[in-house]
């Protein structure tokens, strides 16, 4: 194997980039990973120290134990969302819920930033439905090429008519029921469910 064959490599790659991709299109994986990032700066943030020189600013919470649980808590949902996506709906909500919470309980729910990526992930785990697979459809033959006589082999026109009996094959779906005569505009509401007699 030389240095300049690198086809293996290419596919290798190239597979486990279709696996990925196969992978992150039958889960919910935006709002997972959304859900997730968002507990990192809820987690995070009540227990850092900001040092500038000589000064250190902690910004702790009253709260801090709440912060931490919330935080793994959304880490937590974000990977249930990828792992186990029929959970999605409950994921969603309550990454919506932990999400509100972490406002009064984590410095606005990590500097607005854990907030925002925690409800926007769990608005997209709401709102991701599976997909179902397209079958495919069996190659016709001739398909490449026009029909010379516009009539099917049949003699039936592509929209269902007979040529031999009409053009167009109008369609009508019979009389409309408010032009219906048949109760010569009277309403019996006598001894039905909701008359009050």
């Amino acid at each position: 194997m030389s240095a300049d064959s690198t086809g293996q490599n290419e596919h290798y790659t190239r597979v486990l980039r279709q696996r990925f991709r196969a992978w992150r299109g039958s889960r919910p994986f935006w709002a997972g990973l959304l859900t997730a990032l968002g507990g990192a700066p809820i987690a995070y943030f009540p227990y850092a120290n900001l040092k500038i020189g000589h000064l250190t600013l902690a910004m702790a919470t009253t709260a801090g134990a709440g912060s931490l649980i919330i935080g793994v808590l959304l880490i937590t949902l974000g990977l249930t969302m990828w792992f186990h996506q029929i959970v999605r709906v409950f994921a969603g909500v309550a990454s919506i819920l932990l999400a509100l919470v972490s406002i009064p309980v984590s410095n606005l729910g990590g500097f607005l930033i854990g907030f925002l990526l925690a409800m926007i992930g769990g608005c997209l785990a709401l709102s991701w439905a599976p997909g179902t697979p397209v079958a495919e459809q069996p190659a016709q033959p001739g398909a490449g090429a026009g029909p010379k006589d516009p009539a099917g082999p049949d003699g039936a026109l592509p929209d269902g008519s007979d040529p031999q009996h009409g053009a167009a094959g109008t369609y009508s779906p019979g009389p409309a029921p408010w032009n219906d005569d048949s109760t010569n505009g009277k309403v019996d509401a006598g001894g039905g469910r909701n008359s009050a007699g």
